[in-house]
C-alpha cells in the first residue's frame, strides 16, 4: 500500500476538506528535532500535517503509537537514540506534544479509535461517519 492510499492520508484529506485548504504534509519545523546521531547531526522531526493559516498541526496516531507492534517497533534493533523504536516513538511523540503548543501552535491528535475502525487497527474509510468526527476535533471555536 502506498502512502497516498494510507489511513493517514485519508485522515489528512478529511482535515483538508474541513479546513478548506491543503495542509503541508510531513512539515518540519527548525525547532522540532530528533536525537543526534553518531555524527552529532540532528534531523527535523516531521509532523503529519501543518496548516499555517490556522496555526494548526494534526498528528494521526495509529495503533503503533499506543501499543507494541513488532512490525513498527523493530525489537531487534536500537535506534540512534540508543533505545528500541517503540520507546523512541514515544519519546518523539512526547516531544511533539510538548513543543508544538509551546511554539504557539494548536496540536490536534486524531486517534484511530476515534474513527470507524476495525479491531485490527485499520480504518473502514467511511467518510460519512469519519468526517463529522474530524470536523468536531478540528473545531476552531
Amino acid at each position: 500500500m502506498g502512502r497516498e492510499t494510507s489511513d493517514e492520508h485519508y485522515v489528512l484529506d478529511l482535515c483538508d476538506e474541513v479546513l478548506g485548504e491543503r495542509g503541508s504534509r510531513g512539515h518540519r519545523f527548525d525547532w522540532l528535532l530528533g536525537d543526534a546521531g553518531k555524527t552529532g547531526r540532528q534531523v527535523g522531526l516531521p509532523v503529519d500535517a501543518y496548516w499555517p493559516s490556522n496555526r494548526l498541526v494534526v498528528e494521526y496516531r495509529e495503533r503503533q503509537h499506543d501499543e507494541p507492534t513488532a512490525f513498527f517497533d523493530k525489537p531487534d534493533r536500537l535506534t540512534i537514540s540508543g533505545v528500541y523504536r517503540g520507546e523512541q516513538r514515544a519519546l518523539y511523540d512526547a516531544r511533539r506534544d510538548e513543543l508544538i503548543p509551546a511554539h504557539g501552535l494548536r496540536l490536534v491528535l486524531i486517534r484511530l479509535t476515534q474513527l470507524d475502525s476495525t479491531p485490527r487497527g485499520r480504518l473502514h474509510l467511511h467518510r460519512g461517519v469519519d468526517l463529522p468526527v474530524v470536523r468536531r476535533l478540528l473545531s476552531l471555536t
